[in-house]
């Protein structure tokens, strides 16, 4: 399978791609656990359907000392028992950023609330833009159809 467009060639496509990778790196500052940033990004892919993002965070999460077990359960977080309450809250934040068109209104009140108790403003920050952010790479890689299973953890940096 091959890419509809070769982001990664093009000048415009690589561009962006650049400024984009460059506003990430913006959140290694802001407090948020690694291990929740890889779980918030593994999330979001799974519930856009972004192959190539599915596979690349979640090699990222094994190469940085992630169990199988939890990553396996990203996807059924609410029923499983191996993540913590602020982890619970980041994913839940998570999904509610993601699906905004499915719900009026957005993010919950309740939401929001509960992983404040868990995450100070910084860290705040950092989740809201860490989901926008992959948010934002989930569009790209499906709407060019990137192929996925090739990724080999550190490759982009």
């Amino acid at each position: 399978m091959d890419a509809r467009l070769n982001v990664f060639g093009n000048a415009t496509a690589a561009k962006f791609l650049k400024h984009i990778v460059a506003a990430g790196k913006v959140l290694d500052d802001a407090g948020v656990p690694s291990a929740t940033q890889e779980l918030v990004k593994l999330r979001a892919s799974q519930i856009n359907g972004c192959g190539f993002c599915t596979d690349m965070h979640s090699k990222d999460a094994i190469a940085a000392g992630e169990s199988s077990v939890r990553l396996h359960l990203v996807a059924a977080w609410r029923e499983a028992t191996v993540f913590t309450e602020a982890e619970r809250a980041a994913l839940e934040l998570t999904e509610q950023g993601t699906r905004i068109a499915d719900a009026a209104g957005g993010v919950t009140d309740e939401a929001w609330a509960n992983a404040a108790k868990h995450y100070d403003e910084e860290q705040l920050a950092g989740l809201v833009c860490a989901i926008a952010l992959i948010n934002a790479f989930n569009r790209l890689n499906v709407i060019v159809q990137q192929p996925a299973g090739d990724y080999q953890p550190g490759q982009f940096g």
